[in-house]
């Protein structure tokens, strides 16, 4: 594969079929490095059809480096809300400031210099540089990993050695001229025909080459863990608007600092009548089994100690909120965020109740969208 024909034949079926087939994603519609950065950070870990509507309503929010460095963290965060990995909302919104304060406002345009930017890290720097600035470096994500593991036949392996080996396939690989369209490219193959389960390799620009033509053995998956808990929908009216009690997580706690969430059940105080919802919410390794209950304000006592502030936040400023994407989950199905039918911006904890009762049967299970 190493010698030169193999090596531009690769890239001619690659990139023709890219050509041809590329999904049409707004980020694709620019180079602006700004842009591009802001979709890749947004593209860690999390889907396309999640990220799309994120992303438009981010751009519009913030649409320029300047913008973002001036917003308050709150802010970002609000706009981050339901999108997970919170960290990388914060490490953009440093960054930016860091730009802006130490680069005159340019964006570095190799991936040396992006990754020396707070939380920016070796693929995202490699994807923004050759994407925006042309630089031929490769990217590589578990997309490229799993196209790159089966082209060439590598061992499913963990470890720095296979990624290492992997990393010098790609870097190899990358087109001289289009270097960042090799890199979409490669990603794109991944995600839509280089499947994880049941690849689509009669569809595979590559299948010729393909050493494996299908799937390979993979590591076994980690067994999920679960824990189940219990949250509290409190809602009053404060004429003439409706609020909902939410807690801050604190400041210095290990997993979304700072963002807003429903207070927890004391243990054991369950009431079977007040039980509005039950949804399953996965974190990273975790499946939480969520049980929410509604409860009047006079009933503050049911609820488990304080670990952050508590406050009582008008419905219609919710979506300005730095929210966890747990609460911002379980706000939208029980209908107590604005722009949604039955209870509405101005509903009372019984409509609330109510409309919760009939669309769910009282208990639901969801998995995270």
């Amino acid at each position: 594969m190493a010698h030169k024909h193999g090596l531009a034949d690769f890239r001619r079926k690659l990139l023709t079929w890219f050509d041809e087939n590329a999904r049409d994603l707004p980020w694709r519609q620019t180079r602006a490095p700004y842009a591009i950065w802001v979709s890749e950070t947004m593209l860690q870990q999390t889907r396309v059809a999640v990220v799309i509507d994120y992303y438009t309503r981010f751009m519009q929010k913030f649409p320029t480096l300047e913008a973002l460095a001036e917003a308050d963290e709150a802010d970002v965060l609000a706009q981050w809300s339901g999108l997970g990995y919170y960290r990388r909302a914060r490490s953009l919104h440093e960054s930016a400031r860091a730009i802006m304060a130490e680069h005159a406002g340019e964006i570095p345009s190799t991936a040396a210099g992006l990754a020396r930017l707070p939380g920016v890290g070796v693929y995202t720097a490699a994807a923004v540089a050759s994407i925006a600035f042309n630089e031929r470096v490769a990217a590589v994500d578990g997309n490229v990993e799993r196209v790159l593991t089966r082209y060439f036949g590598h061992e499913p392996v963990a470890g720095a050695a296979r990624s290492g080996q992997l990393r010098r396939r790609a870097e190899e690989l990358v087109d001289l001229d289009r270097p960042g369209h090799h890199n979409e490219a490669m990603m794109e193959l991944g995600a839509t025909v280089c499947l994880p389960r049941a690849p689509l390799c009669l569809s595979c620009p590559l299948h010729q080459g393909c050493v494996t033509r299908g799937e390979h053995a993979s590591p076994r998956a980690k067994k999920m863990l679960s824990e189940k808990t219990a949250l509290v929908l409190m809602q009053r009216r404060q004429w003439p608007k409706a609020e909902v009690l939410l807690e801050q997580r604190p400041g210095d706690a290990s997993q979304m600092p700072g963002l807003w969430e429903l207070p927890r059940l004391r243990a054991g105080r369950e009431i079977a009548d007040a039980l509005l919802l039950t949804v399953r919410h996965s974190v990273t390794n975790t499946n939480y089994y969520v049980s929410v209950y509604g409860l009047n304000a006079n009933e503050q006592k049911l609820m488990a100690e304080r670990t952050g502030e508590r406050a009582w936040i008008p419905v219609r400023e919710l979506h300005g909120q730095p929210l966890t994407g747990l609460t911002l989950k379980i706000l939208k199905r029980l209908k107590v965020m604005p722009g949604y039918s039955g209870a509405g911006p101005a509903a009372t904890f019984d409509e609330v109740a109510r409309d919760a009762a009939r669309e769910f049967d009282v208990a639901v299970f969801e998995s995270q969208s």
